[in-house]
C-alpha cells in the first residue's frame, strides 16, 4: 500500500505528466496550424476540465507544486554550474594557480608589496528588490547547488515582503561566506609568497579582492532608512568586523594582546548600538551622542592601533602561527572597521535641493542655458567653502536628506572609521553641477577625503551624454585636485533602466562607449596616474544586464577586453566592481562552497591579462553601431507605444507579489481600482522586466534584435560564430528565447479582447453566456484590447525577421508553456467569477463595476476586503443574548454562500496564480 504523501505525489506527477503531454499535443499541432495557438488552446482544455470536476482544487495545487519543485531543482543545478562548481578543492586549486600568477607580474619585493596591497576587483551586495522566494527556499536552493542533500522544502515558494532586518541578515550570511572565501584567496596568495620572498613575505598584505554593501545606506526610493537606521547597521558592520578578527587570532599566545583590545572595543560598540536611536527624539539623540563620542578612542576609531599590534604579533608568532595571522591582517586591513566596504546613494534631485537651500542657486540643472551660469556659481563657491562642524544635533535639525546624509558620512568618519573611504552613490546624474554640488556638501562639512564621489549613469540620456557630465566636472580645478587627493575616479553604470529603455543589448553597447571616452578624458586632463574604479550595477537577471550562462561570462561581457586593454595602453589602473542584488545576488554567495567558487571566478578575472588578438566585432565598427543603434531606436518605439504601458497594467504587476521593502510602482489610494499605467517608467525597472518575463516576452531583450540582424543577416550568423564579445551579447537573447513565446504573450492579449469572449457565449448555454457577456462588457470599459493589439504586430514583425536570420534560436520548453496555460486558464476562471458577484447597493464609496474592474486587472486581495464589507460573513451577533422579551425573527446577516462559492475560490485561485508566478521565476533563474 502506497502511503498518503507517496500517493499523493504519484498522482499529481501523472496529472502533470498528462498535461505535459496535451501542451506537446496542441504545441504540434499549432506547427501545421499557422491559426492555432497552443496556449490558448492547453489553457481552455484546462478550463473545461476544472469546470467539470476532471481537475479538481487541490489537483491544482500538486500539479503547480510538482511543476514549481522540478523548476527549483533544474535552477540549483544551474547555480553550481554557473559558478563553475562547487568543489572546494577545485576552487582552493584555481586560488594556488593565481598565487603562482601574482609572484610572476612583479619583479623587487616593492613591486610586490604594491601589486599585493593593489585592489582588483569588488563585489557589492545590494538591496534590490529581488528577495523572490521566503529565505529557507534559497537556502535549500544554494544548498543543493552546493552538493548537499536538504529535505524537500515544504510549502509555499511565494516571497513575504522582507524588512530592512531581514535584508540586512541575509545580506550578512552571503558578505561572511565572502569573507571566508576571500580568506582563503589570501592565504594561497601569501603562501605563494613565502616560497618566492622567504624572508620578507610576512611585510606583504594582499587586498585583491574587498566586499561592499549599500544594504542599510541606500536611500534612493526608499522611505523606511532613517539616518539612525543607517548608523545602527553601521555600528553593527563594524562589530561583525572585530568578532571576526577576534575568532581569528584568539587562539594565537602571540596575539593575545591584540585580542585584549579588540575584545575590549567591542564592549565599546555593544553599548554604542544599544544606545542608536529608534526616532528623532533629542534626549535619546543626546545620549547615543554621548556614548559614542566619550568612549570613540575605545571604540577604535582607526585601524592604526590594530595594525601595529597585528606587526607584533606576527613578528614574535611561530612560523606555523604567522600565515593565519597575516591572513586576518589583510581582512583588517582591506574593509577597515566593517564586515564590508559602505555605499550610500541617493538621487540627483536631492541634491540640487540641498545645494539649493544652502546656496540659493535656483536654475534647474538640465536647463542647457542656464548650465554654464550654474557651473561658475558652485565653482565660485568651491573657492570660497570652508568646512563646518557638525554634530547629531545639527543632524537631527536638518530637514535636505542630501545635507543629512553628508553630515552622517562626517560622524562615521570621526566616531566609527576613519580609514575605510565611503562611495557616495548619486543616481540619475547627467550634469557636471551634481559632482560639484556633492564636493560642495563634502568640503562644508570635511568629508572630502572619506568619500568617493560616483555618478550612476543609467538612462539613455545619463549613457549618451554621461561623458560630457564628466569633462564639465573635470574643468572644474577643485574636482581635479579633489580626484589627485584621493586618487580615484570613481563610475557607477546601470543596466536597469537603461535596459528597459534602450534594450539590454544596446546598453551595454552604450555603456561600452562611455567607458572609452573616460580614458580619452582622463588622458586629456592629464588623470591617467590616478585610478578609475568601473562599478556594474546589473543585478542577477538578463532583464537586468547579468550574462546568463556562468559568471565567468558576465565578468569579461561587463569588461571586455578590447576595453581593458585601451586602458591599458594609457596606463590607468583600473577596478572593476560589480553587483549582487538581493534575493538572487546573495545566492552566489549563501554558502562556503559557493563564495568559494564564486571568489575563484572574480578573481580569475581580476588578474586575467587582456588578449592581444582583435575581436572581429571591433573589425566591423559601422555593422556594430548600426546594429545596436537599430535595437536602441525599435526599443524606444515599443516603450512609447501606448499599448506597451497598457500591456504591462492590465494584470500584469498583480501575477507577482512584493519582493522588496522599497515600493515597486505608484500606487492608488482611491478604491475605483488599480493605477492605470501610461507610461513604463511608472513601474520600478526590476518589476518592469519581471512582468515581462511573467507574460512570457523578454522584449526589453529582445525587441530591436530582428530588425538589427535583418539588415545584414550573414554577417550577423559569421559574427555570432567569430566573436566572443558579439557571442556573450547574444546570450542574452538566446537566454530569453529560452523563456519567451510568441504564442504565450498572444494568449495573455487574447484574455483582453471582447470579441473572444462573445464569440464563446454564442455557443455555451444561457446562464455560461450571460458571465461571458459580462467579462466583455468589463473589458469593453477597460478598453486595453485595441492599442495592445496594435502593439502586439510590432512586437511580431519583428520576432518574424528574428527568426528569419536566426532559425535555430531556442525556444520555451513545455513545462514553463503548460504553467503560462495552467495560469491563463485559472485568471479566466477569476473572471467568470467575478461578473458573478451579486449586484449590490452602492456602499463604502464602491460599485460592483469597480469591484469587477479591480478583479479584472487582478488586485484580488484589495477587492476581497471590499467583499468581505459588502457581503460579510458573520454569524447572528445577538445570538445567546437576552434583550427581556420573545425572541422575535431574525434576517440572516450572513452571505456564506457568495462567500463558499464566490470569493473564497477567487482568493484561493489567485494565490495559485502566484506560485505560478514563482515557478516562472524559477525557470528563469532570477526575478526582473
Amino acid at each position: 500500500m502506497l502511503d498518503e504523501a507517496t500517493r499523493v505525489t504519484t498522482t499529481a506527477r501523472s496529472k502533470v505528466a498528462d498535461l505535459l503531454a496535451l501542451t506537446e499535443t496542441e504545441r504540434k499541432r499549432a506547427v501545421e496550424d499557422p491559426f492555432a495557438n497552443p496556449v490558448l488552446a492547453t489553457a481552455r482544455t484546462i478550463l473545461r476540465q476544472l469546470e467539470r470536476g476532471d481537475l479538481t482544487e487541490a489537483q491544482v495545487d500538486e500539479v503547480i507544486s510538482e511543476l514549481r519543485d522540478e523548476a527549483f531543482r533544474d535552477r540549483a543545478k544551474r547555480l553550481a554550474a554557473y559558478v563553475g562548481g562547487t568543489d572546494p578543492a577545485a576552487s582552493e586549486a584555481s586560488y594556488d594557480r593565481i598565487a603562482d600568477t601574482l609572484t610572476t607580474l612583479t619583479g623587487s619585493f616593492e613591486e610586490a608589496e604594491a601589486e599585493y596591497a593593489r585592489t582588483r576587483f569588488a563585489a557589492v551586495f545590494t538591496a534590490h528588490p529581488t528577495f523572490s522566494a521566503p529565505p529557507e527556499v534559497f537556502e535549500n536552493l544554494a544548498a543543493r547547488a552546493s552538493g548537499h542533500d536538504p529535505e524537500p522544502y515544504v510549502g509555499s515558494h511565494r516571497p513575504k515582503t522582507p524588512t530592512l532586518e531581514d535584508e540586512f541578515n541575509q545580506a550578512m550570511v552571503a558578505i561572511r561566506n565572502g569573507r571566508d572565501a576571500i580568506d582563503r584567496l589570501n592565504g594561497s596568495l601569501l603562501a605563494g609568497a613565502a616560497k618566492v620572498w622567504p624572508g620578507d613575505w610576512t611585510k606583504l598584505v594582499p587586498q585583491p579582492v574587498i566586499l561592499a554593501s549599500w544594504v542599510g545606506y541606500d536611500t534612493d526610493g526608499r522611505v523606511d532608512i532613517n539616518w539612525w537606521d543607517t548608523l545602527r547597521l553601521r555600528l553593527r558592520m563594524k562589530r561583525l568586523q572585530l568578532t571576526r578578527l577576534e575568532d581569528a587570532v584568539s587562539q594565537y599566545p602571540a596575539a593575545h594582546d591584540l585580542a585584549e583590545r579588540i575584545d575590549r572595543a567591542i564592549g565599546c560598540i555593544d553599548r554604542q548600538i544599544a544606545s542608536v536611536p529608534t526616532k528623532g527624539d533629542p534626549e535619546t539623540v543626546a545620549e547615543f551622542a554621548a556614548e559614542l563620542i566619550e568612549h570613540r578612542e575605545d571604540a577604535l576609531p582607526t585601524i592604526e592601533p590594530l595594525m601595529d599590534l597585528f606587526a607584533d604579533a606576527i613578528e614574535n608568532a611561530p612560523e606555523s602561527d604567522k600565515l593565519p595571522l597575516a591572513v586576518a591582517r589583510a581582512g583588517l586591513a582591506s574593509h577597515g572597521m566593517s564586515l564590508a566596504h559602505t555605499h550610500v546613494r541617493l538621487n540627483a534631485a536631492q541634491v540640487h535641493n540641498a545645494v539649493r537651500l544652502r546656496l540659493g542657486l535656483q536654475d534647474p540643472p538640465a536647463d542647457p542655458f542656464r548650465r554654464r551660469v550654474l557651473l561658475g556659481a558652485i565653482n565660485n563657491a568651491l573657492d570660497k567653502v570652508q568646512a563646518v562642524p557638525v554634530d547629531f544635533g545639527a543632524i537631527l535639525a536638518e530637514q535636505a536628506s542630501a545635507t543629512r546624509l553628508m553630515m552622517t558620512m562626517a560622524q562615521i568618519a570621526k566616531h566609527i572609521d576613519g580609514d575605510a573611504p565611503i562611495r557616495f552613490l548619486i543616481a540619475e546624474t547627467e550634469s557636471g553641477y551634481t559632482l560639484l554640488s556633492v564636493l560642495w556638501l563634502a568640503k562644508l562639512f570635511g568629508v572630502e577625503k572619506h568619500i568617493e564621489i560616483s555618478p550612476l549613469f543609467e538612462t539613455a540620456d545619463a549613457l549618451e551624454q554621461g561623458s560630457r557630465a564628466i569633462e564639465e566636472a573635470l574643468r572644474s580645478p577643485h574636482y581635479r585636485a579633489y580626484l589627485r587627493e584621493t586618487g580615484k575616479l570613481a563610475i557607477e553604470f546601470g543596466y536597469s533602466d537603461s535596459g528597459r529603455y534602450v534594450g539590454q543589448l544596446d546598453a551595454t553597447f552604450l555603456i561600452e562607449r562611455l567607458r572609452l571616452k573616460l580614458a580619452d578624458l582622463m588622458k586629456k586632463h592629464g588623470l591617467t596616474d590616478i585610478e578609475l574604479i568601473l562599478f556594474d550595477t546589473h543585478g542577477d537577471s538578463i532583464g537586468r544586464g547579468a550574462h546568463p550562462y556562468s559568471l565567468t561570462d558576465r565578468l569579461k561581457y561587463l569588461s571586455p577586453s578590447p576595453a581593458r586593454k585601451v586602458f591599458a595602453d594609457y596606463g590607468i589602473r583600473t577596478r572593476d566592481e560589480s553587483s549582487f542584488q538581493g534575493g538572487d545576488g546573495y545566492l552566489l554567495f549563501d554558502t562556503p562552497e559557493l563564495a568559494m567558487a564564486s571568489i575563484a571566478r572574480i578573481a580569475e578575472q581580476a588578474f586575467d591579462q587582456p588578449p592581444k588578438n582583435t575581436d572581429p566585432i571591433y573589425e566591423e565598427a559601422d555593422f556594430a553601431a548600426d546594429f545596436f543603434a537599430t535595437i536602441g531606436a525599435s526599443m524606444h518605439e515599443l516603450t512609447e507605444d501606448p499599448g506597451y504601458a497598457s500591456l504591462l497594467g492590465a494584470f500584469g504587476p498583480a501575477l507577482l507579489d512584493p519582493t522588496g521593502s522599497r515600493p515597486p510602482m505608484r500606487q492608488s489610494d482611491g478604491i475605483t481600482g488599480p493605477t492605470v499605467i501610461k507610461h513604463p517608467r511608472e513601474l520600478r525597472a526590476i518589476l518592469n522586466n519581471a512582468i515581462l518575463q511573467q507574460l512570457g516576452w523578454c522584449a526589453n531583450t529582445l525587441q530591436g534584435i530582428g530588425a538589427a540582424a535583418a539588415r545584414q543577416p550573414e554577417l550577423f550568423s559569421d559574427l555570432r560564430e567569430r566573436s566572443p564579445r558579439f557571442r556573450r551579447a547574444l546570450d542574452f537573447a538566446h537566454r530569453a528565447l529560452e523563456h519567451s513565446d510568441i504564442d504565450v504573450l498572444r494568449a495573455g492579449i487574447a484574455l483582453l479582447d471582447p470579441g473572444s469572449w462573445l464569440d464563446r457565449a454564442a455557443h455555451v448555454d444561457p446562464l455560461r453566456a450571460r458571465q461571458l457577456v459580462g467579462v466583455a462588457e468589463a473589458l469593453n470599459t477597460l478598453n486595453l484590447w485595441a492599442p495592445v493589439q496594435a502593439m502586439f504586430r510590432r512586437i511580431q514583425t519583428d520576432y518574424v525577421q528574428l527568426r528569419s536570420a536566426w532559425p535555430n534560436a531556442p525556444q520555451m520548453q513545455t513545462r514553463e508553456l503548460l504553467l503560462h496555460a495552467l495560469r491563463i486558464a485559472l485568471i479566466q476562471r477569476i473572471w467568470l467569477m467575478a461578473v458573478a458577484i451579486p449586484d449590490f447597493s452602492p456602499r463604502h464609496g464602491v460599485t460592483r463595476q469597480a469591484l469587477q474592474m479591480r478583479l479584472l486587472q487582478l488586485d484580488v486581495p484589495a477587492a476581497l476586503s471590499l467583499l468581505a464589507e459588502v457581503f460579510p460573513n458573520e454569524a447572528d451577533p445577538t445570538a445567546g443574548r437576552d434583550f427581556g422579551e420573545p425572541h422575535g425573527p431574525r434576517a440572516s446577516v450572513s452571505y456564506a454562500t457568495e462567500h463558499e462559492q464566490i470569493f473564497d475560490p477567487i482568493g484561493r485561485m489567485f494565490a495559485q496564480v502566484r506560485e505560478i508566478g514563482t515557478a516562472i521565476t524559477h525557470e528563469l533563474g532570477a526575478f526582473g
